[in-house]
């Protein structure tokens, strides 16, 4: 069985030379046919980084509004809605929004497809809560800092925005997403 980290490089690769260096999310997820083992990031699980952000943070959210940037198969976006968040979630890739509407057929959570870099009006300064994990990260480095502003332009006045990056070593390879 192939590596999903090589095999997830090889179709950004792919898809980079065609000049859609988005268009792999959707591929992926469509060509994983419902096997969680095929997206690197899918562990079923609260991102750990997320995760241990929550320990230190005394995080509610009584009558708060939150967004869940690139939100996969969902395991982030239930957690808010568990603090009691109402949640809006979403992601490029229209199957994996359908992926977590299989996985939480009776969640509050609001799953939608949305482009990171077109998001709808109504978002805008909207959110108490915003996170976003590793999403920058899996884009092209030139794409980041228009990435960034739509993530921080959706922030609420007096909000938080909690971003969750990978560190890498200068010797790290960096032709694959998550790029640094």
């Amino acid at each position: 069985m192939t590596d999903p980290r090589v095999s997830a490089g090889t179709l950004a690769r792919k898809f980079l030379l065609q000049g859609d260096p988005t268009g792999w999310f959707e591929a992926l997820y469509a060509g994983a046919n419902w096997a969680k083992a095929s997206i690197p990031w899918a562990h079923l699980t609260v991102n750990p980084g997320f995760a241990e952000w929550l320990k230190r943070n005394n995080l509610s959210g009584a009558g708060r509004k939150a967004l869940v940037i690139g939100c996969g198969l969902g395991d982030d976006a239930e957690e808010l809605a568990r603090l009691g968040f109402a949640v809006t979630a979403f992601d490029i890739s229209a199957t994996a929004i359908e992926w977590c509407r299989k996985r939480f057929p009776d969640s509050a959570v609001h799953y939608t497809d949305a482009d990171l870099l077109e998001l709808p009006d109504p978002w805008r300064a909207n959110f108490d809560f915003v996170l976003e994990v590793h999403t920058i990260q899996a884009l092209p480095p030139e794409m980041h800092e228009q990435a960034i502003k739509a993530i921080a332009g959706t922030v609420a006045p007096g909000g938080t925005l909690l971003v969750i990056c990978l560190g890498y070593a200068p010797t790290d390879n960096y032709e694959d997403p998550p790029w640094p």
